[in-house]
């Protein structure tokens, strides 16, 4: 098995008052030669944006945009009429193929809000834009990875035009786990959202990351009670 490890702090990190962003991967004025991307991987942004503050409308094409709220409330508006607010415990999910438009607003004028946004590159090109949200049951991550992203509109989650899973997991201390790869050929990159766990003899702490692949399999074990998540994608673009 081949790994890299992206400890938290060496993220690129922007401070814009209203926003303070971390980026695994090369983004805006940070640049990395070596954090361009992680197979289809190109953005896992962790940002926290301030009350009543967002991003203004602004285009997209040729990514799948995945949204994840860790806490607050998440107004979103674009160019196919959408209109939604996603919340702690839902996942949102957007096509951008042929061109979009729209905004990201925090919903409160009181509490932060913080998120996860991953941009994965698609495997078609041009199709038509789209949009969907869904209502994740928290309960079903409990000591399980819990399907929340994959490349059929029939499996379990949100689906995209990439050949990617998504899971999430919230972990009981001492737990082990062994994640099984879906397809030949990918990698999987693992955020630690909280607490600290091992993989391949590595330990991991809250928003450290370890990029694996060559393997069908491998094994998490909890140390504390942890929340993970967990991105396949075909490493080969």
């Amino acid at each position: 098995m081949k790994k890299t490890i992206h400890p938290a702090e060496s993220r690129g990190h922007a401070n814009h008052g209203w926003l303070k962003a971390n980026h695994s991967f090369s983004f805006a004025s940070w640049y990395d030669p070596a954090r361009i991307h992680f197979g289809a991987i190109r953005v896992l942004n962790d940002d926290t944006i301030a009350p009543g503050a967002g991003f203004p409308t602004h285009p997209h094409d040729n990514m799948e945009i995945i949204t994840i709220p860790l806490s607050g409330i998440l107004e979103h508006k674009d160019s196919m009429g959408n209109v939604a607010q996603i919340k702690t415990g839902e996942v949102q999910v957007m096509s951008a193929g042929t061109g979009v438009t729209h905004s990201e607003y925090n919903g409160s004028q009181t509490e932060e809000l913080k998120l996860f946004q991953i941009w994965l590159f698609p495997n078609k090109k041009d199709v038509t834009p789209r949009y969907d949200e869904l209502k994740l049951n928290i309960e079903d991550r409990k000591n399980k990875f819990q399907q929340i992203l994959s490349p059929s509109p029939d499996d379990d989650g949100v689906w995209i035009h990439q050949q990617a899973w998504m899971h999430m997991i919230s972990m009981e201390a001492n737990t082990d786990k062994v994640y099984q790869f879906k397809s030949t050929g990918s990698g999987v990159y693992v955020m630690v959202i909280s607490g600290t766990v091992e993989i391949d003899g590595t330990t991991l702490k809250d928003r450290d990351a370890i990029g694996v692949w060559d393997a069908d399999q491998f094994k998490v074990t909890s140390k504390e009670s942890a929340e993970l998540l967990l991105i396949e994608v075909p490493m080969e673009l």
